[in-house]
């Protein structure tokens, strides 16, 4: 498996956690957030993962910034990008399950860092579940 990252400087440091999390996973990464806790604008950091999950290069993305909706706008602004904001465990698993969601949009500001932990772990262990769904997935790009 192979996951692009992309935060701002709110989500510095719960890329690193989760950093540490796929590397024990075994889990190949792709770095595109800042290392830096300074003030930087987070589309700059959000376009490569989007880039890179629309164009198959990545299974998943992971993205961060302070509410997660600026870098989830940004995501879904691509054709066959489902980037879901979620702020639980159990959102997140919904996301998966019935969203086919593809980008992960974190709320830094918001959630703590055992959270963003158990919501990246949901996110990469559940499946999308088809069935009735996949109609409605097929309806959300605008090709």
């Amino acid at each position: 498996m192979k996951i692009a990252i992309g935060n701002d400087h709110a989500g510095t440091e719960y890329k690193f956690a989760i950093l540490n999390l796929l590397k024990e996973k075994g889990i190949e990464v792709i770095n595109h957030g800042t290392d830096e806790e300074s003030s930087v604008d987070y589309p700059d950091f959000v376009h490569p993962v989007a880039k890179a999950v629309e164009n198959n290069e990545v299974d998943f993305g992971i993205i961060i910034c302070g509410s997660g909706n600026g870098a989830s706008m940004t995501a879904n602004k691509y054709q066959n990008v489902r980037s879901a904001l979620c702020w639980t465990k159990e959102i997140t698993e919904l996301a998966r399950l019935h969203n086919d969601a593809n980008i992960l949009s974190l709320p830094a500001r918001f959630i703590s860092k055992p959270q963003a932990l158990e919501m990246v772990k949901t996110f990469l262990d559940t499946s999308f579940e088809g069935g009735r769904h996949q109609n409605r997935v097929n309806k959300i790009a605008c090709n």
